[in-house]
C-alpha cells in the first residue's frame, strides 16, 4: 500500500477531479444566468483574492514575487493559452451544451497535452497511446452521436436506418473542443514553467495573466455592462463564488500540485475522470435526462485516456 507522500500527485489529482466536478456545474449554471465572458472575469478576480490572502498567510506575501522570469514568462503564457483562450471557448460550451457533454469533450486535454508534449518538448509517443486515443474519441463519439428518427411512412417504403448525426449543437461541442486543447496545452506549458515553484503562487501568475486577458476582451466588445449586472446578481455570484473557490483556486492549484509530484501523464488520467463523476449530480440536480449510450461513452473515454498514459 502506498503511503500518503507516496501517492501525494496522485490523491491531489483525484481531489482536482472533484474540485472541477462542482465548478463546472457552479459555472454552467452562473453562465446561463449572466454570460460567460462576465463569469470568466469574476471568478478569475475572486480567485486572486482568495490566492493573495493565502499566499499572504502562507508565504508572507500577497503576490508571487520570488518568481524567476522564466516562471513569469511561461506561466503567463500558459494563463492566456489555459484561462483566457481555453476558458473563453469552455464557458461558452456550458451555455451552448452543458458542463455534462463539455466535460465528457474535456476528456481529449490529456491527448492533446501528451501530443503537444510530442510535440514541442520532445517526448515519445507509442501504439498504445494512440490506441487510448482512439478509445477516447469512440466514447465521445458514442455519447454524442445519434441515428435521426426516419418518417415512418419513408421506413415502410424502404426500411432503412437513420442517418448518424450530432445530438448537441455542433457550435457548443466545437467550444468544448477548445476549451479541451487550451487545457491540454496549458497544462504542458504550466508544467515546463512552474518547475519546484510554488504551485498556488504559479496558479495566481497564471491568473493575473487571465485577469488582464479578459479585461482587455471585455473593453474590446465593449461588455462593461455585463458585468456590472452580474455582480448584482446575487443568485450567480454565489455560484461564482462556489466555482471560483474550487475550480481557479483549489482544482487550478492542486492540478499543478499533482503534475509537480507525479508525472503529467498519471496526473492527467486521474482529472479526467471527471465525465464519470459528474453524471451523478446532472442526473439528480441538474435534472438531466441521460442515455445508458451515453453512460457507456463517458466510462470508455475516461478508459482511453487511462490506457493513454499507462
Amino acid at each position: 500500500m502506498l503511503s500518503l507522500g507516496a501517492s501525494k500527485g496522485e490523491l491531489a489529482a483525484l481531489l482536482t477531479a472533484v474540485f472541477w466536478t462542482i465548478t463546472a456545474l457552479a459555472f454552467e449554471s452562473a453562465s446561463k444566468k449572466v454570460g460567460s465572458l462576465a463569469v470568466n472575469l469574476i471568478r478569475l478576480c475572486l480567485a486572486f483574492l482568495f490566492l493573495s490572502v493565502f499566499g499572504f498567510f502562507t508565504g508572507g506575501s500577497f503576490l508571487p514575487l520570488g518568481a524567476t522570469s522564466h516562471q513569469w514568462i511561461w506561466l503567463s503564457v500558459s494563463g492566456l493559452v489555459g484561462f483566457v483562450l481555453g476558458d473563453l471557448f469552455l464557458f461558452q460550451a456550458y451555455v451552448v451544451v452543458g458542463a455534462r457533454i463539455s466535460m465528457l469533450i474535456m476528456a481529449l486535454a490529456p491527448p492533446i497535452a501528451a501530443l503537444t508534449g510530442w510535440l514541442l518538448m520532445d517526448e515519445t509517443m507509442s501504439a498504445k497511446n494512440l490506441a487510448g486515443m482512439v478509445l477516447t474519441f469512440v466514447g465521445i463519439s458514442m455519447a454524442i452521436l445519434a441515428r435521426k428518427a426516419i418518417d415512418p411512412e419513408d421506413f415502410l417504403i424502404k426500411p432503412k436506418r437513420g442517418k448518424l448525426g450530432f445530438k448537441y449543437p455542433i457550435k457548443g461541442l466545437l467550444l468544448a473542443f477548445g476549451g479541451a486543447a487550451g487545457q491540454g496545452i496549458g497544462l504542458v506549458l504550466s508544467k515546463y514553467g512552474m518547475g519546484q515553484y510554488d504551485p498556488f503562487a504559479a496558479t495566481q501568475i497564471r491568473v493575473i495573466t487571465g485577469v488582464v486577458g479578459f479585461i482587455l476582451i471585455i473593453v474590446a466588445f465593449k461588455a462593461s455592462g455585463k458585468v456590472l449586472i452580474a455582480l448584482k446578481n446575487s443568485s450567480a455570484m454565489k455560484r461564482l463564488s462556489l466555482g471560483a473557490f474550487f475550480g481557479p483556486f483549489l482544482g487550478v492549484s492542486f492540478s499543478l500540485i499533482a503534475v509537480q509530484y507525479t508525472s503529467s501523464g498519471i496526473a492527467s488520467t486521474i482529472m479526467s475522470i471527471v465525465p464519470v463523476l459528474i453524471i451523478v449530480p446532472s442526473v439528480f440536480i441538474m435534472k438531466e435526462k441521460i442515455t445508458w449510450q451515453e453512460i457507456a461513452g463517458a466510462f470508455i473515454a475516461v478508459a482511453g485516456v487511462s490506457l493513454f498514459f499507462i
